[in-house]
């Protein structure tokens, strides 16, 4: 039998259920909630760098922001409070969007 040991989506399990085979889970306690899902944002955010094509590359997207959800409604919070954060600094410092890659800065 496979070992995972990782975080899974809520339906995971009743997919395998759905197969017949039988799986071994257990439910985490906030600590490791939180450990586990920085290291699925690592996980995501890796597949969606070896990502090849538009497709590939959206539907990690997708999965890294489902992570940044759980992680938002870990702390209380939102997508809709953490885009305000991002909106923020965007009017104070920029977006990505013009592409400028710094290169130095004098001391």
């Amino acid at each position: 039998m496979p070992t995972y040991n990782k975080l899974v989506r809520d339906k995971i399990p009743a997919i395998i259920d759905q197969t017949g085979k039988k799986y071994e889970v257990r439910k985490l306690n906030n600590e490791e909630y939180i450990e586990e899902l920085k290291k699925k944002a690592y996980e995501e955010l890796n597949e969606f760098v070896e990502a090849k094509d538009r497709e590939s590359s959206l539907e990690e997207l997708g999965d890294l922001l489902e992570v940044i959800n759980a992680v938002a409604v870990y702390h209380g919070s939102t997508l809709e409070e953490i885009n305000s954060i991002r909106q923020q600094k965007e009017e104070k410092r920029g977006s990505f969007g013009e592409k400028i890659f710094l290169i130095e800065v004098e001391d």
